[in-house]
């Protein structure tokens, strides 16, 4: 991926504009493979022709899932949209994958009790700050000290998603594991 100058450009802009390592990694892996896929025609030669077809293709021939043929159609749009300037239609017209509703599965209280009541005091306080304050793995990885207020009950995450300032909510440091996450923030934090 790398021997591309077209593809290092890529790169070098979505570094610029601080785009996730993962989503530069993903964006670059569906670009690649719309250029592969197109017999490696350059994609400024190319429009919402063979996006469909290789839409199209994703879902009757490589049956993938419908995040992923949504995901590769973000990648295409942004390639059009911000690299070569050209957007892509509003108005495609490819088959889209469906999928059937799932409805989702919820701990009851004993449940989530259970649960964090058997977890290894090590990961006890990251497990707790997942699951009451709704915080993503990585703002909890990267959660330091003073981004808790123990006398707000709130919590501080500076790099949230997108790269925004947040600040949420975090009742367990009310709740009666307040002892056990006070107790477990020396051994996670330090």
């Amino acid at each position: 991926m790398d021997r591309s100058p077209f593809l290092k450009s890529i790169k070098d802009y979505m570094h610029q504009r601080r785009y996730a390592k993962r989503t530069i990694g993903s964006y670059l892996l569906w670009i690649r493979r719309f250029i592969l896929y197109s017999n490696k025609r350059h994609p400024a030669s190319m429009g919402d022709g063979e996006v469909e077809k290789f839409l199209r293709y994703l879902v009757l021939e490589r049956n993938v899932a419908v995040q992923t043929q949504a995901f590769a159609l973000n990648a295409l749009s942004f390639l059009y949209r911000d690299i070569i300037k050209m957007p892509l239609s509003q108005t495609l017209s490819f088959v889209h994958r469906r999928s059937p509703r799932k409805i989702p599965v919820v701990l009851t209280t004993a449940e989530v009790r259970a649960l964090l009541e058997r977890i290894s005091p090590v990961y006890f306080l990251p497990a707790a700050l997942l699951y009451g304050s709704g915080l993503r793995l990585m703002e909890a990885v990267r959660l330091l000290v003073h981004d808790i207020d123990f006398e707000c009950c709130s919590i501080r995450v500076w790099n949230g998603k997108g790269n925004h300032p947040a600040v949420t909510v975090a009742h367990e440091l009310l709740g009666p594991f307040n002892t056990n996450l006070i107790r477990s923030a020396g051994d996670w934090f330090f």
